[in-house]
C-alpha cells in the first residue's frame, strides 16, 4: 500500500516507509531506523499519528540499533505520542516492537532485550502467537514518578497512600483519590464504580494535565470485577483516550494489588481486548518485576511521503 500527502507536491517531501501495528487496539506506526535515522521533526511525528491527514496511531515506534557499547541489548527504540512528544514506555507498543522484528528478520530470537528512555525491557514471542512483556519493577517514589504531595493530606488504604485531586465537572469542584505510581512513565490510578459511567472524557485531561504531575500523567480508571478480573480505560498523556494501554494496566493491577483489592494475576479488560498482568510484589519485595502479556499484530505496510513544511491548521 502506498499512501501519498494530498497536495505534497507543493512542499519538498521526504518518502519513508513504515507499518501499521496494534495490540489491543492500541495502534502504532513503526518506523526501522537501523540502517539510519529518519530524523524527523517533532511536527512530522505528529502528522504521521493524524487521522486525517497521517497515517493515524496513537504513537510512534523507532526501532534503533543497541546504543553503542551496550552490553546484552538487541534494539533500542524511541516512542513518540501523537502530539510529537517523545515518551518513556508503552507496554503494547513494547509487544509489538519484538513481533515486527521477528517479522522483518532483524532478529531470530523469540526474546529480545530492548533499551527505552530509561529502562531495559526483555520481549518474548510466545508459540501461541501472544507477545509477554517483562515491564521492569513500579516506581512508587513520588519524586521519580514525579508527582508533587507537597502539602497534601493522603488517604492510607491497606498501608498505601493515596492522593487527593482537585477535579471539576459540570461546574462542581470534586476531589478524587488517585494512586501514584510510575511504570516507566507516570500513572494516577483511580477505582470507579463502573468504567461505563465514569467522567473519563472530563476529569481524564484535567489529569493528565494536572500541576501536581510537573511531566503531566496517565490517568487510569479501574472498575474491580474480582480479585482476579478488571475492566479499566485510560486516557493516555498526550493521545487522550486509548482502547488500551499497556503501561496503564500494569500500573492498574500494581495500585490494585497494593490497595489490598487484587491478587497477583488479573486479566484486564479493555475496549480493545484483553491483556493479562502477573505482579508478584508484596509489601516486603515492591522491587519485583511486572509481567504483560497479550496480542500484537500486523495491520499493514506502506509508504508516505512527509512535507518538510507542514500546514499548522492539519495539525491538531
Amino acid at each position: 500500500m502506498v499512501m501519498a500527502l494530498l497536495g505534497s507536491t507543493d512542499n519538498a517531501c521526504m518518502r519513508i516507509r513504515f507499518t501499521k501495528m496494534q495490540g489491543a487496539g492500541n495502534d502504532f506506526v513503526v518506523l526501522d531506523e537501523t540502517r539510519q535515522p529518519l530524523g524527523l521533526s517533532t511536527a512530522q511525528y505528529r502528522f504521521l499519528a493524524d487521522r486525517h491527514f497521517g497515517v493515524g496511531a496513537d504513537q510512534i515506534l523507532s526501532v534503533r540499533p543497541a546504543p553503542a557499547g551496550a552490553v546484552d541489548i538487541d534494539f533500542s527504540y524511541a516512542i513518540h505520542n501523537a502530539d510529537g512528544q517523545e515518551v518513556e514506555h508503552c507496554g503494547n507498543g513494547a509487544r509489538c516492537f519484538v513481533r515486527y522484528v521477528r517479522d522483518h528478520q532483524l532478529t531470530d530470537r523469540d526474546t529480545v532485550r530492548v533499551q527505552t528512555m530509561n529502562r531495559v525491557l526483555t520481549l518474548t514471542l510466545q508459540p501461541d502467537g501472544r507477545v509477554s512483556v517483562d515491564m521492569g519493577a513500579p516506581v512508587f517514589d513520588l519524586p521519580q514518578v514525579p508527582f508533587d504531595a507537597a502539602g497534601l493530606t493522603p488517604k492510607v488504604v491497606n498501608g498505601w497512600s493515596t492522593w487527593p485531586l482537585e477535579l471539576t465537572a459540570d461546574g462542581q469542584r470534586s476531589t478524587v483519590f488517585a494512586a501514584v505510581v510510575s511504570m516507566g512513565n507516570p500513572h494516577a490510578v483511580q477505582i470507579v464504580a463502573s468504567v461505563d459511567t465514569a467522567p473519563v472524557l472530563v476529569w481524564g485531561p484535567q489529569i493528565e494535565n494536572h500541576p501536581r504531575f510537573v511531566r503531566r500523567v496517565n490517568a487510569g480508571f479501574m472498575q474491580i470485577l474480582s480479585r482476579s478480573e478488571v475492566r479499566l480505560r485510560v486516557y493516555e498523556r498526550g493521545a487522550g483516550e486509548t482502547l488500551a494501554c499497556g503501561t496503564g494496566a500494569c500500573a492498574a493491577v500494581v495500585a490494585g494489588i497494593r490497595l489490598g483489592l487484587l491478587g497477583a494475576q488479573v486479566d484486564v479488560h479493555t475496549h480493545g481486548g484483553l491483556l493479562h498482568v502477573e505482579w508478584q510484589g508484596t509489601a516486603d519485595r515492591l522491587d519485583a518485576p511486572v509481567f504483560l502479556s497479550g496480542p500484537a499484530t500486523q495491520v499493514f505496510e506502506g509508504e508516505i511521503n512527509l512535507p518538510d513544511a507542514l500546514p499548522s491548521f492539519h495539525l491538531p
